[in-house]
């Protein structure tokens, strides 16, 4: 059965799954880049971006395990860009390139209407107007028999487990502190919501966590 996950998602020890003031130059806002360090030694993370080289072991078992049998990914508007408002032009296509890492049909969360946008590798970005809900439903579409993945951001990943839709939250704790960006829990009861750790485990630069629903 289809589930919709989350998977490598980086938080600081103080809560934060990203920093402050996202701009060009900040992508993941100010000091928000520490928390992927871990994913970006990965041999995974290597064949996406470099050459093929990079870390094996723990970090990089999880980073592989975030691209196994996904259909379909979910992003926040602020995971596409750091653009606001109506959509000024059609320049913008992603902070990755011309070949996105998700090879799979991407619904991106927005209230301004855009044409569909599509990228090598697989990707084709569909910007849904109607609302997370209507995301899912075109995401698992999509998705048929596999899984749907969350990619980003806090706010949208908040969204969705308020709303009580994800089934598996894979985070990859990392010795940082932030003081301030975008906090992933606060308001949050994950225990209420059903939720238990089903798997950890610790390499030199993250602690893996694992909660699933009951």
């Amino acid at each position: 059965m289809s589930k919709l996950r989350v998977h490598n998602f980086a938080i600081s020890l103080d809560g934060y799954g990203a920093g402050p003031n996202q701009d060009m130059e900040n992508p993941l806002g100010l000091g928000g880049l520490a928390l992927h360090e871990w994913l970006i030694a990965t041999r995974t993370f290597g064949k996406l971006y470099g050459d093929g080289d990079g870390t094996t072991g723990v970090d990089d078992e999880f980073a592989d395990r975030g691209f196994r049998n996904i259909g379909a990914w979910i992003l926040g508007r602020n995971m596409f860009g750091p653009q606001r408002g109506s959509w000024l032009d059609d320049k913008w296509k992603g902070w990755w390139g011309d070949n996105p890492p998700y090879h799979a049909p991407t619904f991106v969360l927005t209230h301004y209407k855009r044409e569909p946008l599509v990228m090598e590798g697989g990707t084709t970005f569909h910007f849904v107007t109607g609302g997370f809900e209507e995301a899912l439903v075109l995401a698992k579409k999509a998705a048929g028999s596999k899984d749907v993945k969350i990619g980003g951001g806090v706010a949208t990943v908040r969204q969705y487990l308020r709303a009580g839709l994800i089934d598996s939250l894979h985070l990859a704790s990392v010795p940082v502190l932030l003081g301030q960006g975008e906090l992933l829990f606060d308001g949050l009861d994950l225990h209420a919501l059903g939720f238990s750790i089903t798997e950890r485990k610790t390499s030199q630069y993250a602690t893996h966590l694992v909660l699933e629903k009951a």
